[in-house]
């Protein structure tokens, strides 16, 4: 009995062990900036950024990903959680009227900062980082992609378009990244035939139609002609909601997928978890 009350406790001492959050900051041109992350993790893991919508944070952001938390060690995925500048980030938007934009905030070199932390800390392997958005985390999971593709493995972004070429004021790198879009045909905050998007009473300019941002990846990556369509199964009939699934995907190119979620709002879907259906995407993109 007491070598079994042993062997639970030790389980349950590794599993709290590797539930446990941390939380550091970085200095970056006169503001620390804070993020959150679940360590420890094996040496050579993927580093996993997830991205709070406009007005969120960190920590907040753990209740949607418990399901990819219980499979991260498994996974040998280092997760972090990073806050925004004062709830926001400065994605592209270039009429958004939060802090971050409006004072400019380097996001890039935030983001270059925690990479090297955990190169440095935590060994993980570079040519493996991953960043999923949603809402305003998507647009700045874009802006990574758009601006530093060459430090991201690929990206996922759930209810996000990109700016309309009229907001948008990054300077693109234009260097084809594997990217995941998942979006609501119903979504009024972040429109799915593009308009405006207002986010606590604050707009945040102008944004594409999801076919249109679906194109602009697509096309950087190559392909033309449709997609191969596939609708997913109705796990939840009551919701309403149905999935359909368009990729484009060929030897020597990044695949380029978009979930559409059929009378879906600005949130997520009942029928999958986003965030597993993310880290199945970017499985896909580590297979040799």
């Amino acid at each position: 009995m007491k070598k079994k009350l042993f062997l639970f406790f030790l389980v349950l001492l590794v599993h709290t062990a590797h539930c446990q959050l941390v939380s550091d900051s970085v200095l970056i041109e006169g503001h620390y900036r804070t993020f959150h992350f679940l360590a420890p993790a094996d040496k050579q893991s993927s580093l996993l950024f997830v991205l709070h919508g406009s007005g969120g944070n960190g920590r907040r952001m753990r209740s949607g990903a418990q399901k990819l938390e219980a499979i991260a060690p498994n996974e040998n995925i280092l997760m972090v959680y990073p806050d925004g500048y004062k709830n926001y980030w400065n994605e592209c938007r270039k009429t958004a009227q939060s802090a971050a934009n409006m004072e400019n905030i380097n996001d890039n070199a935030f983001f270059q900062s925690m990479i090297t932390y955990f190169e440095q800390k935590y060994v993980i392997n570079p040519k493996k980082v991953f960043a999923v958005g949603s809402s305003g985390g998507g647009h700045m999971a874009y802006k990574l992609a758009v601006t530093m593709p060459e430090q991201f493995r690929a990206i996922t972004a759930l209810i996000a378009n990109l700016p309309d070429t009229n907001n948008m004021d990054c300077t693109e790198k234009r260097m084809a990244i594997p990217v995941m879009i998942v979006n609501g045909t119903a979504d009024r905050t972040n429109p799915y035939a593009g308009g405006e998007v207002l986010t606590n009473g604050i707009s945040l300019g102008f944004v594409r139609s999801t076919d249109r941002t679906f194109k602009y990846w697509s096309e950087l990556a190559g392909y033309a002609g449709r997609p191969k369509m596939e609708a997913l199964p109705d796990t939840d009939p009551t919701d309403g909601r149905t999935i359909e699934r368009y990729t484009y995907k060929e030897p020597g190119k990044p695949e380029v997928t978009l979930l559409k979620v059929l009378n879906g709002e600005h949130n997520s879907p009942r029928d999958i978890d986003v965030y597993l259906e993310a880290w199945a995407f970017f499985k896909r993109q580590m297979v040799e």
